[in-house]
């Protein structure tokens, strides 16, 4: 009798606490639960993947490699997405950069668990995008600070000072801000969230906790204390730096994670096209549930069953 056993993934990290790539999987297609499970478990253990010369070549099978993990998200609670494909959002620097660190729409009480990201149109130089472990930053805390911080609520919102000058601003930033701030979102989340898969806690901040309020703290303790944390995320020996590839896919952990895209790349076309997997409502270390505070994220994603993420 004939045994075929499946093929071990080998993936070679970019950093040790973050990242790690593995060329030529072909992702396209039907994968099997035992090659989904392999991308999970390194997805758990290194936190961002980059699958090089993926065969990714459209929309549908990026939607497809996605779902592999679980229900999808519609693109955006207040963007509108790529047309005729719900789930999948342009990020295009036509509008804009998204040159501050961010964990994607933690402003709703389920943020994505994960998010895919595609390249479409690349610039010739520059255009990376930088990818932070949060649960390194938790890990490098003093003692004294990690208690601190286990105690804290932060409020995530969609409608904030992004405190751009001027002369950086986009040509259409204002327009685009209209959009993203048709629906008010605004929600508690724990600072210190625990990931309900690896049990890792890592700092649940970033740029939609940029309104800088900290429950039961005023907004310049608030401002002080999330700028000292936030300051651990972005250390170097957190951050990975993806480069871009054409036919490039980059998968990572929504729940214990941080991105920034600079921009660096002199107004050339960069375009990216974005899928994400629908999430769990996170809880801090006591089991405390995130809470929202102000709109309705039910017609942007369900709550993800952690059986099926």
């Amino acid at each position: 009798m004939t045994v075929i056993t499946e093929t071990k993934l080998e993936f070679a990290k970019l950093g040790s606490r973050i990242g790690a790539e593995i060329r030529g999987l072909d992702i396209s297609g039907d994968l099997s639960q035992e090659t989904v499970a392999q991308i999970r478990a390194a997805l758990n253990e290194h936190k961002a993947l980059v699958f090089r010369e993926a065969n990714i070549l459209s929309d549908e099978a990026q939607v497809k490699f996605a779902s592999h993990f679980g229900p999808l998200t519609k693109a955006h609670p207040t963007v509108a997405s790529v047309e005729g494909e719900e789930n999948v959002l342009p990020v295009d620097s036509e509008n804009g950069s998204a040159n501050n660190w961010h964990t994607d729409v933690t402003f709703v009480v389920n943020p994505p668990q994960a998010s895919t990201l595609r390249s479409i149109d690349l610039p010739a130089y520059g255009g990376e995008t930088l990818i932070a472990s949060s649960a390194g930053a938790y890990q490098d805390l003093p003692e004294e600070l990690r208690n601190f911080a286990d105690t804290l609520w932060a409020i995530h919102t969609n409608d904030y000072d992004y405190s751009v000058p001027k002369n950086l601003e986009h040509s259409n930033a204002e327009e685009r801000r209209k959009e993203f701030t048709r629906l008010k979102f605004e929600t508690a989340h724990p600072v210190v969230r625990v990931h309900p898969l690896t049990g890792e806690r890592g700092l649940f901040i970033g740029g939609f906790a940029q309104r800088l309020r900290i429950v039961g703290l005023s907004n310049t303790e608030s401002k002080d204390i999330i700028r000292l944390l936030q300051a651990y995320v972005t250390r170097p020996e957190n951050v990975v730096r993806v480069n871009w590839e054409p036919n490039q896919v980059v998968l990572f952990d929504n729940r214990i994670t941080q991105h920034y895209a600079p921009d660096n790349y002199d107004g050339q076309p960069r375009k990216l096209n974005r899928v994400t997997i629908a999430g769990d409502i996170p809880v801090g270390i006591d089991g405390k549930p995130s809470q929202a505070l102000q709109g309705d994220s039910s017609t942007y994603s369900v709550v993800a069953p952690l059986a099926a993420s």
